[in-house]
C-alpha cells in the first residue's frame, strides 16, 4: 500500500473532492523520505540561481528507494506535490530526482534532463534491479 489514508480522509474522499493539502500531508506522513528529498530539492531550488537541483545520492535503504518510486509513479503524488513545492518534478533512474522551476519545463535544460540520451547516460548496472 503506497498511504496510509486515515479513515477521516477515506470517508471525506467517498463523499467527493478532498483538499489537496489534506492529500500532500497523507503522502508526507506515509512517504517521509520521498517527501523529504522532493522538500529539499525544491527549498534548494528556490534559494538559488540555477535552473535545476537534482539527487545523485541513492537512498540509504530499498524502503525508502519504494517510497521515492511510489511517489513518482503516481500521477496524482508526484503532481500534488509539484503544486505543493511550486516546482516541476523529473526522474531518471532509480534515485535521481531532480527539481526545476515550472518554467522550465519548455527549456532547454529539461529537455536535455529528460531526453533519451540522458536517460542511457545515467544508467549503471547497479541500476538494473533497483
Amino acid at each position: 500500500m503506497s498511504l496510509d489514508v486515515s479513515p477521516k480522509l477515506l470517508a471525506e474522499a467517498e463523499q467527493g473532492d478532498i483538499r489537496e493539502e489534506d492529500f500532500v500531508d497523507t503522502v508526507r506522513t506515509s512517504l517521509p523520505y520521498a517527501y523529504d528529498l522532493i522538500a529539499s530539492l525544491a527549498t534548494d531550488l528556490h534559494d538559488g540561481q540555477a535552473g535545476f537541483t537534482d539527487n545523485q545520492t541513492p537512498p540509504p535503504s530499498e524502503q525508502e528507494r519504494g517510497q521515492l518510486l511510489r511517489a513518482l509513479a503516481s500521477d496524482a503524488i508526484r503532481t500534488s506535490l509539484e503544486r505543493h513545492f511550486g516546482i516541476t518534478l523529473a526522474f531518471q533512474n532509480c534515485h535521481r530526482v531532480a527539481a526545476f522551476r515550472p518554467a522550465s519545463r519548455d527549456g532547454e535544460t529539461y529537455a536535455r534532463f529528460t531526453s533519451v540520451r540522458s536517460q542511457i547516460l545515467n544508467q549503471s548496472p547497479e541500476f538494473r534491479d533497483c
